[in-house]
């Protein structure tokens, strides 16, 4: 466990060193959600809902473009050649990534609450507050997971475009620039079979006082061992390449 905080430590004072990188990836949830919710206040949409679609649209952005495009561009440094040789294992790396990514996202989701707040009717009772920032941290765990896999599938230079498209995609299908009620007849069906919708039934059920429902966190719990597989695929896949 010491080893998972060290790195991940480090891992967090090193995003913070580009703020022209990490502060747009933290900020721009909110900004989407102050251009294009705000004003539309008075749709018969529930702002309550609405802030929590948002807070995860902020952590999948940070699991995608910290992790996943970071991961692929620092690869080939110095850096990342000297920790390979070092004895740490696959997992210690990981899950120091990805606890990594669980405080990076709830940063960038406190940016959207914010603006909710200011913006919006939005509220929430105290305790409710709490459960939706466990529901975050925990749900993040499997987008962290992916976003590590694209970083080590990808290459440097297509790792940005399929973020982006894995991005808008998956907040698109899992409803998390809208809530279920809102979305267009023709992914409907699709929704429900995305991970970002598990997620999304999550953030929902915190608001509304339902965080425990089991199916959503035990197929939550399924991806995230599918995407853990990716990603541990991917560095071994790098590892045997770059020392071949």
């Amino acid at each position: 466990m010491r080893l998972v905080l060290v790195h991940a430590r480090a891992a967090t004072i090193e995003l913070l060193r580009y703020p022209t990188f990490s502060v747009p990836t933290l900020a721009f949830p909110a900004l989407f959600f102050l251009l294009f919710v705000a004003p539309r206040s008075d749709s018969d949409a529930d702002p309550t809902l609405l802030l929590a679609s948002f807070a995860g649209f902020a952590v999948l952005g940070v699991s995608f473009f910290q992790f996943g495009v970071g991961i692929a561009a620092e690869r080939e440094s110095p850096w990342e050649r000297f920790v390979r040789t070092l004895p740490i294992r696959v997992r210690v790396r990981f899950a120091a990534r990805v606890l990594s990514a669980a405080l990076f996202g709830l940063a960038s989701a406190a940016l959207v609450v914010a603006t909710a707040l200011a913006t919006s009717d939005a509220q929430l009772p105290a305790l409710r507050w709490l459960a939706l920032a466990g529901a975050l941290a925990l749900g993040a765990v499997p987008f962290a997971l992916l976003g590590i896999a694209l970083g080590y599938w990808a290459s440097p230079r297509s790792a940005l475009p399929t973020a982006n498209v894995l991005y808008l995609l998956l907040a698109f299908l899992g409803a998390l620039w809208t809530t279920p009620q809102h979305l267009p007849g023709s992914v409907e069906s699709l929704s429900p079979l995305a991970p970002t919708r598990q997620f999304g039934n999550v953030l929902w059920g915190a608001t509304r006082g339902h965080l425990w429902r089991p199916d959503d966190w035990l197929l939550l719990l399924a991806w995230s061992v599918v995407f853990a597989g990716l990603a541990a695929w991917g560095y071994r896949r790098d590892e045997g390449r770059r020392y071949r």
